[in-house]
């Protein structure tokens, strides 16, 4: 489980990199809360949970994203905006379901 969710970071944070922002964190903590991934373009800091799944057979990733996770990285988000201000910011989702092939797809603003 920990294997695929480092996996699924990796692949956005190369997603993201290729699309021209800037990592900033990786796996932020704060109290219960993580944030997968914490980028820059465009003078806006972007929070980003990446939900990977080996199939669509249950859903798609991105549904796994439930309000009790937003809460949390919200919460994460305001630590981190405490030691690091930000003009704009944004919560972004990155889905990747690896079968029947291979699919990421970006979902900005997403709550």
């Amino acid at each position: 489980h920990l294997l695929q969710g480092q996996k699924g970071e990796q692949l956005a944070a190369a997603y993201l990199q290729k699309e021209g922002f800037e990592i900033l964190e990786r796996n932020f903590r704060y109290k219960r809360a993580e944030i997968d991934l914490i980028a820059c373009k465009n003078n806006c800091t972007v929070f980003i949970e990446v939900k990977l799944r080996k199939n669509n057979r249950y859903g798609n990733p991105e549904n796994f994203v439930n309000p009790k996770k937003e809460d949390l990285i919200r919460m994460a988000a305001e630590a981190y905006l405490e030691e690091n201000p930000a003009p704009n910011i944004r919560f972004d989702v990155i889905a990747i379901a690896e079968k029947p092939s291979f699919q990421l797809d970006h979902f900005e603003d997403a709550f």
